[in-house]
């Protein structure tokens, strides 16, 4: 089978976009973007280092859309399109059925579709093109925060983090029910898409949780020139992680990647206008800290003890 003949049995679904012009089967998509601003974002996964090699490919589909979806949420964009460079090294029957229903299983959720990209042949990778929409000046970004405000994350953090140790370790939890629990964030981590477009002027700034919170958060600092006061008593911890003890439980959530939570800074008079659209849309979402003058610093305490962080979670090119 060709590269054609893959397009045409997988990745090939009618799509009823009176925006959309051209679709896949082209040189080029073409879509009338309407009166809102773009937003564009890229996400590679490689074999090996976001997934592993023996994953499954239903989860590999799904997570590889769902990680560029959770950027759009972090600008507070409405997602609208998407392109798909496979890279595959053999033709495998099993493996594009799985993918395909994953990734498409995850473009359904969010209203999201595919309008064109590329088969390749070579080692596994996969590279999505993610757009979205914002209102025009309602776009969140990481530079808006301001000294005084409130910093919360929704979800619970460190789950997908404890899967990957699990899984590379070879070993278990004592409860089935939480390692499969915590399987599931690190596999089909789910966007919250419909928090981050609510939070357009409502949030100073924000974006998703990828290399963990504690490198993640320096972006905001580094681009707002202020730093942050984190209460570790207050992180929401996944469940599964309470089988461990609270060094751990800290380090997992803190400094562990993988989970695609937002992590965003609210004002404190708009405190009530967050909790109404969480309750609304059923979300958790928790202050673990406050935005400080101290720029570029993070300082971490637990119950108004100075806690030190060793780790700085995850960066491709660390030494």
């Amino acid at each position: 089978m060709d590269e054609f003949e893959i397009i045409r049995s997988y990745f090939c679904r009618q799509v009823t976009d009176p925006q959309l012009k051209i679709g896949i089967g082209d040189d080029c998509a073409v879509f009338n973007p309407g009166s809102g601003h773009i937003a564009v974002t890229t996400d590679t996964l490689v074999e090996g280092v976001h997934f592993f090699s023996d994953a499954d490919p239903e989860a590999v589909g799904f997570k590889s859309l769902a990680v560029n979806v959770s950027d759009l949420a972090a600008m507070g964009a409405v997602p609208k399109y998407f392109t798909l460079a496979l890279t595959i090294p053999e033709y495998n029957r099993e493996f594009l059925e799985k993918f395909s229903h994953g990734l498409f299983k995850m473009a359904t959720s969010c209203g999201i579709n595919l309008i064109g990209g590329d088969t390749t042949h070579g080692p596994l990778s996969i590279t999505i093109t993610a757009i979205g929409t914002t209102e025009p000046g309602m776009e969140i970004t990481r530079s808006g925060a301001r000294p005084g405000d409130e910093i919360y994350v929704s979800g619970e953090l460190g789950g997908a983090a404890l899967a990957v140790f699990l899984k590379s370790n070879a070993t278990h939890l004592t409860d089935p029910s939480l390692e499969t629990d915590s399987f599931m964030k690190l596999d089909y981590p789910q966007p919250r898409v419909q928090l981050g477009c609510s939070l357009a002027g409502v949030a100073t700034s924000m974006l998703d949780l990828s290399d963990g919170l504690s490198s993640d958060l320096l972006h905001i600092l580094k681009l707002s020139a202020i730093g942050a006061y984190i209460e570790l008593e207050h992180i929401p911890y996944s469940r599964s992680l309470f089988e461990l003890d609270l060094f751990n439980r800290i380090n997992f959530a803190v400094s562990g990647g993988d989970d695609y939570e937002l992590c965003f800074t609210v004002p404190p008079e708009k405190r009530n206008t967050l909790k109404e659209i969480a309750e609304k849309l059923g979300i958790s979402v928790t202050r673990i800290g406050t935005v400080t003058a101290d720029r570029g610093e993070i300082t971490y305490t637990l119950n108004g003890i100075p806690f030190d962080i060793k780790t700085r979670g995850y960066n491709h090119f660390a030494k």
